[in-house]
């Protein structure tokens, strides 16, 4: 009797030692995975992302205005001042259609000219007939300036005053730079510049601050309207660590992807994945994927993809396994699907 209880003791204690076993080990293989999958938050990768986009906007616009460059309008009220004959100094108001009446000269047009543009092009006008080398100066009393609008994903929409000839960068930062969620492309739209009436220029935000292409830094003119759409969304569910929605925010492939959403479960069957991309019309086509392989890793994710990433049964088995423990001292074997707990 005594030796069937000695042996039944000695199975019970073996049982639970293999049991206190796989579960270290399973909680191991957990831990180890969080480290390598979660080097960085996504929540933090978005916020530097975005900080040091704005930082190079910033750096890279104009944010003081010089008087000499205001940007002359209807409305405008000026004074006129030619050192060599004060006699000929005047305070003048621009007309509807841009013009101002100076004395000898009749009306001369400034509208779109800056205040230097401007005293360059009276000087050069009594120059012609009446000064021998003539210094006009412009300073403008009263400026009716015209407007800009920002609309979309900027940190500050509104509309705001045009004083001066301004390029992209220089007005982009009038809105405190992109939101959190603002995609990589902006519109231009701008009235009267073609027969219809309106044209649209589109820049890539990325060439022209991250990869310096200063063409693309273009002249803005008044009235125009600058537009920032939110950036596209992208989908990840299955075998990840934090399934959802995410914005492409930049070029993002299939491996940064995963990173957005936390990185492959320990369940995760690297080789099977599908990638579902909307062509249109309702269509969709279905890529399949092996994580394993850096081709598969480096395929641009687009607006609208559906990223799947499958389960290993065996990974769900090993890791759904584990230790329960229920009373002080006491604990039991059981398995609870892994897919409930990430």
């Amino acid at each position: 009797m005594a030796l069937k209880l000695k042996k039944r003791y000695r199975f019970i204690y073996t049982l639970t030692a293999v049991g206190l076993f796989i579960s270290l080990g399973i909680l191991t293989g957990c831990v180890s995975g969080q480290n390598v999958s979660q080097t960085i938050p996504p929540a933090e990768l978005k916020q530097d992302e975005i900080a040091q986009f704005n930082e190079q906007l910033f750096a890279s616009a104009r944010m003081n205005t010089d008087p000499s460059d205001y940007l002359l309008g209807s409305g405008d009220l000026l004074q006129v001042k030619i050192y060599e004959a004060e006699d000929l100094n005047t305070t003048v108001r621009v007309s509807s259609r841009g013009y101002v009446t100076l004395p000898l000269l009749g009306a001369v047009l400034v509208k779109e000219l800056t205040a230097r543009e401007a005293e360059e092009t009276i000087e050069n006008l009594y120059r012609v007939r009446y000064i021998k080398d003539p210094h006009v100066s412009i300073f403008v009393e009263e400026h009716f300036s015209r407007r800009v609008t920002l609309m979309g994903q900027f940190r500050n929409p509104g509309t705001y005053d045009y004083l001066s000839k301004q390029r992209l960068l220089d007005v982009m930062a009038l809105g405190g730079g992109l939101s959190d969620i603002a995609g990589r492309v902006i519109q231009v739209r701008r009235y009267g510049g073609t027969l219809e009436g309106q044209s649209v220029f589109v820049v890539d935000l990325d060439q022209l601050i991250k990869e310096g292409k200063s063409e693309l830094n273009i002249e803005i003119n008044s009235s125009d309207v600058l537009f920032v759409p939110e950036a596209g969304t992208f989908f990840v569910d299955g075998a990840v660590r934090r399934p959802g929605a995410y914005h492409i925010k930049h070029t993002t492939t299939v491996q940064e992807a995963l990173l957005e959403a936390g990185g492959l479960a320990p369940y995760a069957d690297k080789k099977h994945a599908t990638l579902i991309r909307y062509t249109g019309k309702g269509q969709r086509q279905m890529i399949k994927l092996d994580l394993s392989q850096p081709e598969s890793q480096e395929i641009e994710v687009k607006d609208r993809d559906v990223l799947i990433t499958e389960a290993s049964t065996y990974g769900k088995l090993v890791h759904g396994f584990g230790l329960h423990i229920g009373v002080p001292g006491f604990g039991s074997l059981g398995y609870q699907n892994p897919e409930t707990r990430w």
